[in-house]
């Protein structure tokens, strides 16, 4: 907690308290209280304990030891595409993907007061997305690690022309007066979460459409690719996500990360899945669950 500003430590401390005091129902989140992740946890899962941990991999290394029954985090952005290291981190971690969850992402101006500020301080990608409108007030911006702590900063720092860009529930939290809301240059920026948890969901529970994921790697040779994803076609089943990567240094094989329509089980994405083998191979299924968006 020594990473995170007093105000933020301050409720690290409570609410990992709370989590510990129920642990099936904390949901761990990266970042500082009042981040856009706890933001996530709130609305996803309304009853939740939010824990707040400082890396993804700590949200991660929670559930796996049984300090939260949940994990959430991003995993895309419609404005910057893939979270970084996600695709490495969730095979590692040996968890299920469990649920998704989309969250427009607004940006709002706070402070100790109502201005007028020199600076705001943020993350540098918050910061880039609100760059016209800070130019426009002549407020320089400064990074920050993550929102939510910037707020807390700001906070702690008692500058009344200092201000923070963060989620309206940081104000909330640290005290700080909303000046302004939804000061991003771009109002369409969508986050796609997702919940993690130890053990996958009962195919029988999802009772609606469903989304699976999962995770290959073929060769590089031509048409690899093309043969792989054949029967997926063949057998129409939605593909609506396709992202490639490479594991480890040597460029020899390329994996994929893959989102279909459909769920194991269903005579057509059984025939799939059986026929991306053939070209395919590291299979590896990362969750079936309930479609929360329709794709398409």
């Amino acid at each position: 907690m020594a990473s995170y500003p007093a105000p933020a430590a301050r409720l690290v401390a409570e609410m990992t308290t709370a989590a510990a005091a129920d642990p099936a129902r904390a949901v761990a989140f990266q970042g500082a209280p009042g981040a856009n992740s706890h933001r996530a946890a709130l609305e996803a899962l309304p009853h939740c304990l939010p824990l707040p941990c400082f890396s993804f991999e700590d949200a991660l290394e929670a559930v796996k030891d049984g300090r939260a029954g949940q994990a959430i985090i991003p995993i895309e952005n419609s404005q910057h595409g893939r979270v970084a290291d996600i695709h490495f981190l969730l095979p590692e971690s040996g968890l299920s993907i469990v649920g998704e969850h989309f969250m427009a992402i607004h940006a709002c101006l706070m402070g100790l007061g109502t201005g007028p500020f020199t600076s705001a301080y943020s993350h540098p990608q918050a910061l880039g997305q609100s760059r016209h409108y800070l130019r426009e007030r002549g407020i320089v911006p400064m990074s920050y690690a993550d929102t939510a702590g910037a707020a807390a900063y700001v906070a702690e720092l008692g500058d009344p022309a200092a201000a923070a860009l963060a989620p309206r529930i940081a104000a909330e939290l640290y005290g700080l007066t909303l000046v302004e809301e939804n000061v991003e240059d771009a109002h369409d920026n969508m986050t796609r979460f997702v919940t993690l948890a130890r053990e996958p969901l009962e195919l029988r529970t999802i009772t609606g459409p469903a989304i699976t994921t999962f995770i290959f790697e073929v060769r590089n040779i031509p048409a690899a690719l093309y043969k792989a994803l054949g029967g997926f076609a063949t057998n129409g089943v939605n593909m609506t996500k396709l992202e490639s990567y490479q594991r480890g240094a040597s460029f020899a094989a390329t994996a994929f990360f893959a989102d279909i329509v459909g769920a194991p089980g269903e005579p057509a994405v059984d025939r799939a899945l059986e026929e991306l083998t053939f070209f395919a191979k590291d299979l590896r299924i990362l969750g079936t669950y309930p479609l929360e968006r329709a794709r398409g």
